[in-house]
């Protein structure tokens, strides 16, 4: 029997700075959907343009990988996905927004991602994201004209991981500073390795190393709510 609802958000964006081809990270979609189907909650996915949204980080030797691909309603669902107008947010205990690079480009100033989170959030949902999933936080305003992340403590993928992996040039936005402008409390761990940050209806992770804490956390809010 289902527990609750919670939809991923992926990005559509493919190009990173014409160095080569990003998208969603699929560790970052694969192990928090392990761990949320296992605690009985139904996943749908949706992508910023519909249609097949396209994957980083692929490893044949992942078993997690190979098990979200390999299922049949994820399966069908990334053959075709939805956006995020295509469901209703009451329908929904949590939203995710999974990491990968493609998501600095598309998901801030997407007002319809907005939105979306927006209301679930303020009908008592939790708002999670990982990595650089937390682009999709930027631009949440709540009922009452503040951003959600404003006094919130957050993590994300941080500068020093950016130039870690040589693309602080290449990114249109530096997650840790535009966060931190929107007013923030944003903590760092230690290049790569595992951070998850709690703050009442927001879950964060900091990179991929996060992306199954971030999932464990997810369930013990939206258990405690």
């Amino acid at each position: 029997m289902s527990t609750g609802r919670v939809l991923f958000i992926l990005t559509s964006h493919d190009d990173l700075g014409g160095l080569r081809r990003t998208g969603y990270y699929l560790n970052e979609a694969a192990h928090p959907w392990k761990v949320l189907r296992e605690a009985g909650y139904e996943v749908d996915l949706a992508s910023v343009k519909g249609g097949v949204p396209p994957q980083d980080g692929r490893d044949e030797q992942d078993a997690g990988q190979q098990e979200f691909l390999t299922d049949p309603a994820v399966a069908a669902q990334l053959a075709n996905t939805r956006t995020v107008t295509d469901y209703d947010p009451c329908d929904y205990d949590a939203v995710l927004y999974v990491g990968g690079h493609g998501t600095v480009f598309d998901f801030p100033g997407n007002r319809a991602l907005a939105d979306f989170s927006a209301k679930v959030y303020e009908n008592n949902g939790v708002v999670a994201a990982v990595c650089h999933g937390p682009a999709g936080l930027l631009d949440i305003t709540l009922s009452d004209g503040s951003y959600l992340v404003s006094g919130k403590d957050l993590t994300s993928f941080t500068n020093a991981e950016e130039d870690a992996v040589g693309l602080t040039d290449v990114v249109p936005v530096l997650l840790e500073t535009a966060l931190t402008e929107r007013g923030a409390i944003h903590h760092r761990a230690p290049n790569f390795t595992d951070n998850v940050i709690v703050d009442g209806r927001l879950v964060t992770g900091q990179n991929p190393a996060s992306a199954t804490g971030l999932a464990e956390a997810l369930v013990k809010v939206l258990t405690d709510r």
